[in-house]
């Protein structure tokens, strides 16, 4: 059976979509960069019972998120810091503060595979919205890929934005000079990128579900594209104001 097959949907579906999803999933199952594949499939597995967390709906309506020591009802073998952080991320990410990450970061959950899994969840949790969007069961998690992370870490990084450190805009040599394909970035784009990897595959899949990163100057209407770019922008900014989005 092949995995991603939309072609009995009522609604059709760009070809480009399941193609960039099938690249992602196969990057999932691989050795990541600070993750096995054992671990990454692990942190898609649980960014999908987050959902369904008593503690997190608990959580969700406190005064503040960061009181009592209760853990997570889950089944992984992931630490229990991990299973919070990708809990919060699904649940409750507006309320994360640089404070949670510095002493997480302290206590086993470096920056770097915190970065790492935050680019699994936000990832697998857009593929699988598209899925619950056209009332299709989620696609089944790949089988893990043995082998060792790589422990890779940009030469070039910065302190001067949110949490992590990141790759500067002028950063983007050597390595990463693929990352930037426009010569200049946001933000919102170097927010992955003290794991370049998972910038590149959070990216290819943005650009299916979003845009590219080189179509960002185009405000007109896309070719093989339903919406102008000024409807997307629309609903962009509308789902961002209800997640109550940070950025």
């Amino acid at each position: 059976m092949t995995s991603f097959d939309y072609t009995e949907h009522t609604l059709p579906v760009r070809e480009d979509i399941p193609a960039a999803y099938r690249q992602f999933w196969s990057a999932l199952a691989a050795p990541g960069t600070w993750w096995t594949g054992h671990q990454r499939v692990a942190i898609a597995d649980e960014s999908r019972h987050a959902g369904a967390c008593l503690l997190c709906a608990e959580r969700k309506t406190a005064l503040s998120p960061y009181g009592g020591t209760e853990r997570h009802a889950d089944t992984s073998d992931l630490t229990a810091r991990a299973v919070d952080a990708i809990h919060r991320i699904i649940t409750d990410q507006n309320r994360i503060t640089r404070a949670w990450v510095q002493d997480n970061a302290a206590n086993g959950l470096s920056q770097e595979a915190y970065v790492e899994l935050v680019g699994i969840v936000v990832t697998v949790f857009s593929i699988d919205e598209f899925h619950r969007a056209l009332d299709m069961p989620l696609e089944p998690l790949p089988h893990p890929l043995d082998g060792e992370p790589s422990r890779y870490r940009p030469s070039i990084l910065s302190h001067d934005i949110g949490f992590v450190p990141t790759v500067p805009p002028e950063g983007a040599l050597g390595e990463e000079r693929d990352l930037w394909p426009l010569g200049k970035t946001a933000n919102v784009v170097r927010a992955l990128s003290l794991v370049p990897n998972a910038l590149r595959d959070w990216r290819s899949v943005a650009a299916v579900q979003y845009l590219a990163l080189t179509d960002m100057g185009h405000y007109g209407a896309f070719r093989g594209r339903s919406l102008h770019r000024m409807q997307m922008e629309l609903i962009a900014g509308r789902v961002s104001a209800v997640n109550e989005c940070f950025y």
